[in-house]
């Protein structure tokens, strides 16, 4: 899970996904020229900024529905306020979009909650904002608040949860100072008292480097998060580092024998500030929020596909919980679709083949067992919703490798 964009900024521009619309423009009194507006523009080279994706943010924006205040809600809060109609294309983030032609983009996945990323983290893990009365942890954790990882963990099914640069002294009792302490809000497991109290449980939080390791050991678990520690995308940090990262996950991922039984979703915990033209659907109190970039990469996947089923964070814990016959865990994960229309199991898994990392000029390679490509650097932080290996799904026994397709 990356950090603090949406579907809009990244690729409201792509052919054949619902992107900005023709004539956007929205109201800012600052603008210069009679139509006092600013119109949607492509980011380049200018320098990005970290803007607000509070709740209050977010209200401001949405604006009772008529979504005309990306760019008022910023208004004397500190940053440039045009810089929210900006957006990257092709040129910008290439292998993201390389990817989306040929796997699947979702163009409407929402973000779980109307904030940032304490609520859309434990969304992720819960489907709940997990402390209802304000955006942060409480001081005592989470309490009992059920996770994905408790079912899993019930009915002996494998799982890890992968950190980048992990910490293991920074939990919900010793918060760090330095900037690890990101870790708290990013890894919702560190702030509840059964998981950083028991070593079992807790021994399932991990540091990235097991993902590669596990990889090649042919033992990567059965569900598997990972979240990062540095460039997560979040803004002022530089996209493309976050694709770097992205990347030497996946060519891992497709160098392993874990390939033809995974799937790999890439996301964003919220919308980060920046404009987008689709109104959420009203769930509940929380949200959904506006829409995230998403990608799923599989064997499995449709081949450049955009898929419009309304999505959103908590779909991940459907599709979990559908593989594994898993309860819900609250109303949310109950009623929200799966992540299963962008999978195609009438056609043989698909072979592994490494995704250019640029625009032009580099050759597909179809990728050779062996060592896994660990060049990613100390602060690179990964971006992966969910692995979900389905040697262990039962899932219309499609994903089981051992399974005739």
């Amino acid at each position: 899970m990356q950090e603090g964009h949406s579907f809009d900024n990244y690729f409201g521009t792509y052919p054949g996904a619902d992107g900005i619309p023709k004539g956007a423009c929205m109201p800012s009194p600052a603008a210069p020229g009679p139509a006092k507006c600013v119109a949607p523009f492509s980011i380049g080279k200018r320098p990005s900024q970290n803007l607000s994706h509070t709740k209050a943010a977010f209200d401001g924006q949405f604006h009772g529905g008529a979504m005309d205040g990306f760019v008022t809600a910023f208004a004397g809060g500190g940053v440039t306020t045009d810089l929210a109609m900006g957006h990257y294309d092709r040129r910008d983030i290439p292998y993201y979009w390389n990817l989306a032609d040929r796997y699947v983009l979702f163009d409407r996945f929402f973000g779980a909650a109307t904030g940032g990323t304490v609520w859309n983290h434990m969304f992720w893990v819960s489907a709940t904002p997990g402390n209802p009365q304000r955006e942060s942890i409480p001081p005592n954790g989470f309490g009992d608040v059920p996770t994905i990882f408790d079912q899993l963990e019930k009915s002996g099914i494998s799982w890890k949860f992968y950190v980048q640069n992990y910490d293991p002294k920074s939990t919900f009792r010793a918060k760090t100072t330095d900037r690890r302490s990101s870790q708290l809000a990013r890894v919702p497991l560190v702030d509840l008292a059964r998981f950083v109290d028991d070593p079992k449980l807790f021994g399932h939080i991990v540091s990235l480097d097991d993902y590669y390791t596990d990889l090649e050991k042919d033992s990567l678990p059965a569900v598997s998060y990972i979240v990062p520690s540095g460039s997560s995308e979040h803004p002022p940090g530089p996209v493309r580092a976050g694709e770097r990262m992205v990347r030497s996950l996946i060519n891992a991922l497709q160098r392993s024998s874990a390939w033809r039984s995974s799937a790999l979703l890439l996301t964003y915990d919220s919308w980060g500030g920046w404009f987008d033209h689709v109104p959420p659907p009203r769930a509940d109190a929380y949200g959904p929020g506006f829409r995230v970039p998403a990608l799923l990469v599989s064997a499995y996947a449709r081949r450049g596909a955009v898929i419009s089923t309304p999505l959103d964070t908590t779909s991940v814990l459907k599709f979990v919980e559908d593989n594994w016959g898993l309860a819900p865990l609250a109303a949310r994960d109950a009623h929200v679709a799966s992540l299963l229309s962008a999978f195609d199991f009438g056609q043989p898994p698909r072979a592994p083949a490494f995704v250019p990392a640029e625009q032009h000029g580099v050759r597909e390679v179809a990728p050779a067992r062996g060592v896994i490509y660990l060049a990613y650097g100390a602060v690179l932080l990964v971006a992966t919703g969910l692995i979900a290996t389905a040697a262990r799904l039962s899932l219309r026994g499609r994903l089981d490798p051992g399974v005739p397709s």
